[in-house]
């Protein structure tokens, strides 16, 4: 199998559209528990590999593997693996003390973020408002996605005036792709400072930052995006909303060891 980072496709997202003309409750009555299962799996089998199989096709150099969580050797039996993944002080949305902190590793240029995002992460914020945290990581795929990295870095720059979040939106949102002309269109937009945000932008203010976040993913096991962590569980794939709601509503009951 090959270990390089890429992108991970939604599960079952062609067989969800040719099928939702059909009774929509008969469909999620048996896609949820699979899908659930299906991503969780997905996240036992991953984790269950070893670091270092899964990060020697990582483009970037690695981070230290000191003080950071390691994954275990084999796939995990009975109760579910939690990680300790630190938020490490990224752009984060809801209470710090909210019940759910959910983590995601992300890319700017990911179709499959993108889909995600457009499609998931607001539906889950307005409906579990005040119960999630959810914090924004790096995981730029720079060998097959070239505007990632500098895309993350420009949102950071958004994030200096408070606007990192209506960045984020505008790039997901983009149907032209990313570039310096669409970052400097957007900060426009958004009523930035120019001068500021070019001079943050030019200078790669945020390079070692986001990199960093790189670094420490693919140091972790990290391999695919978007990546998440709920309250350290990991979810890999833009799984649809149901499944998120499936874990998030058992992690909130006590539900999941």
């Amino acid at each position: 199998m090959d270990t390089s980072p890429e992108e991970t496709t939604p599960i079952q997202a062609e067989s969800r559209d040719d099928t939702v003309t059909f009774k929509r409750s008969h469909l999620y009555a048996v896609l949820l528990p699979l899908a659930f299962v299906a991503g969780l799996s997905l996240g036992y089998v991953f984790w269950g590999r070893s670091v270092q199989s899964q990060t020697d096709s990582a483009n970037a150099p690695r981070a230290s593997a000191q003080n950071q969580p390691a994954a275990p050797d084999q796939a995990p039996s009975g109760n579910p693996t939690r990680y300790d993944v630190p938020t490490d002080d990224d752009p984060s949305l809801g209470p710090a003390d909210a019940p759910i902190t959910m983590i995601e590793f992300s890319d700017y240029e990911c179709p499959y973020c993108r889909k995600w995002h457009n499609e998931v992460f607001k539906p889950l914020m307005s409906n579990y408002a005040g119960k999630i945290r959810f914090v924004y990581r790096d995981f730029p795929l720079s060998s097959s996605h070239f505007n990632a990295q500098p895309a993350a870095e420009a949102a950071n720059c958004a994030g200096e005036q408070n606007q990192y979040w209506e960045f984020a939106d505008k790039m997901f949102a983009s149907e032209s792709g990313l570039g310096s002309e669409m970052y400097l269109q957007s900060a426009k937009e958004l009523g930035l400072d120019l001068e500021k945000f070019s001079e943050c932008v030019s200078s790669r203010r945020y390079e070692d930052e986001v990199t960093a976040d790189y670094e420490y993913a693919a140091n972790l096991g990290i391999r695919s995006t978007p990546t998440f962590f709920i309250n350290g569980l990991a979810l890999i794939g833009a799984q649809p909303y149901e499944v998120f709601q499936t874990v998030i509503d058992q992690e909130l009951a006590g539900e999941i060891p």
